[in-house]
């Protein structure tokens, strides 16, 4: 393509709603915002229809917005809307994950190294999904920890009582830590009622129904060591993110999933430490975590793209 490069390009963020795609959709709009001062406007995929037939031949419903440069969408039920927008606005598209049709494809794809992605000049592989936080802009010296539960999972063999005893063992052994405790959605029942009664004064316990959309964000800020359910997989990104040393809570593998692998992989590597090694990680000296921020490196590409695209 040759046309003139716009100087307040307008980016769609196509999106199904679902909190783990937006957030993507918000870290990389958020990153693009900071490096590239684009116009973005967020599209509802629900309010579009577009069939698999419409995608093939560019056959896009209206859409009452400014006419796009760069689509981006986040999940599968996005995409026949992106790939019909793509021929009828000549715009540059990208997928926050793998296409779902091969000989239908966007001209960029981010995809997660455990979804083993192909070796090609149009896909950035990255270290999990990508997500809207931030790295922390000083290092925290406050003992402040934060522990991070999800729930069950096909990837590990949950264990309620396991983890509730993990989280005592932490706040028994560093008691002048300060530990935030938080669930997810996942979490069961009988271990939410028993995270809600404990009763330790270097604990707060933070249900994640009455968290805000920007608690983790802020919470994170403030932390210096994050402890994770290995099942939460997304979290473990958040924490590393943010900058904090981050370690994994024990939980069974079921299997060796490309989730497991993932996360043997950010062991293998020195970025997320085993319970086992606790002392180590609680040890750590503040800001000298791994950096990683992915969001980040995946706005820098997409601009470097989008100039090729118009060269």
């Amino acid at each position: 393509m040759s046309a003139s490069f716009p100087s307040a390009p307008v980016v769609w963020m196509i999106t199904d709603q679902k909190p783990g795609h937006r957030n993507q959709l918000r870290g990389l709009g958020d990153r693009l915002t900071t490096r590239f001062a684009p116009q973005i406007h967020w599209i509802e995929a629900q309010r579009y229809s577009a069939s698999w037939w419409q995608a093939i031949f560019g056959r896009a419903p209206v859409i009452d917005q400014p006419t796009p440069d760069i689509i981006i969408a986040a999940g599968s039920q996005t995409q026949k809307l992106l790939l019909a927008c793509r021929k009828r606005y000549d715009a540059m598209t990208v997928v926050l994950m793998r296409p779902a049709l091969p000989f239908a494809k966007p001209d960029l794809s981010i995809i997660p190294a455990h979804d083993n992605p192909p070796d090609r000049p149009d896909v950035l592989i990255t270290r999990g999904v990508l997500n809207a936080i931030k790295p922390q802009e000083q290092p925290v010296e406050a003992q402040n920890g934060l522990i991070l539960i999800g729930g069950p999972s096909e990837h590990y063999e949950w264990d309620g009582e396991a983890i509730l005893g993990q989280v005592s063992t932490l706040a028994d052994e560093y008691r002048d830590w300060h530990w935030t405790v938080t669930s997810s959605r996942r979490t069961p029942a009988a271990l939410l009622e028993q995270l809600t009664d404990i009763q330790r004064n270097n604990v707060t316990f933070h249900h994640h129904e009455k968290t805000g959309p920007n608690w983790l964000i802020d919470t994170l800020a403030e932390t210096r060591t994050t402890w994770v359910s290995p099942d939460s997989v997304s979290m473990v990104y958040e924490a590393l993110t943010a900058g904090t040393s981050t370690g994994l809570l024990d939980l069974k593998a079921r299997n060796n999933s490309r989730v497991v692998r993932g996360l043997e992989s950010l062991k293998a590597d020195g970025l997320v430490t085993e319970w086992q090694d606790r002392a180590q990680l609680m040890q750590a000296e503040p800001g000298k975590a791994p950096k990683l921020w992915e969001a980040d490196r995946a706005a820098e590409w997409v601009i470097r793209k989008f100039r090729e695209f118009h060269q």
